[in-house]
């Protein structure tokens, strides 16, 4: 059985924005690794389109991004939408009873799939479908924008806390 895992970058004050802050390159490293030891990933249909980026070569891409692109197409990805998006190689439209799709999904996989997107997130917390919340933590305020947390949550219980590089601090929590 898969486990779901929502991590994302977040701020000091709990919002997420790739445009306004991003990883260092040694910790673009641990998400390189991170995603060749991945099961797979599960979009909303918006960050999907975002991280589509991935499918196609760049001639501006260093050897780091190569690699994470690399095991960013090897990986399969579901997405969560009402619509029908265009889905690029090694993508699949999840059908339209989300839940039931979620479950089905940890069901058939084994390993770690990582879950991208707090609107995502937000419908898949109170149905009790994600396994882990993994913060990723920077030294930064952003004062508004989207927010990490999207809806409240049961409680949760700190499993580990990990120094990353870049003065990010690593934060994963299971529900209690």
């Amino acid at each position: 059985m898969a486990t779901l895992v929502f991590g994302m970058n977040v701020s000091l004050d709990g919002y997420v924005d790739h445009d306004r802050f991003a990883p260092s390159p040694a910790l673009f490293e641990h998400f390189i690794e991170q995603a060749q030891g991945q099961a797979g990933s599960l979009y909303g249909r918006k960050l999907y389109e975002i991280m589509a980026y991935w499918d196609q070569d760049r001639p501006e891409w260093d050897a780091p991004e190569r690699a994470f692109a690399k095991a960013w197409r090897r990986m399969p990805k579901w997405v969560a939408s009402r619509g029908t998006p265009a889905l690029g190689p090694n993508a699949t439209l999840l059908g339209p009873d989300l839940a039931a799709g979620v479950r089905a999904l940890k069901a058939s996989v084994e390993g770690e799939i990582e879950l991208g997107g707090p609107d995502l997130a937000a419908s898949l917390a109170p149905l009790g479908l994600i396994d882990l919340y993994r913060l990723y933590v920077h030294p930064v305020v952003l004062g508004g924008g989207n927010r990490y947390f999207h809806t409240a949550l049961p409680r949760l219980r700190l499993v580990a806390s990990d120094p990353m590089p870049g003065d990010v601090i690593r934060l994963s929590y299971a529900p209690a």
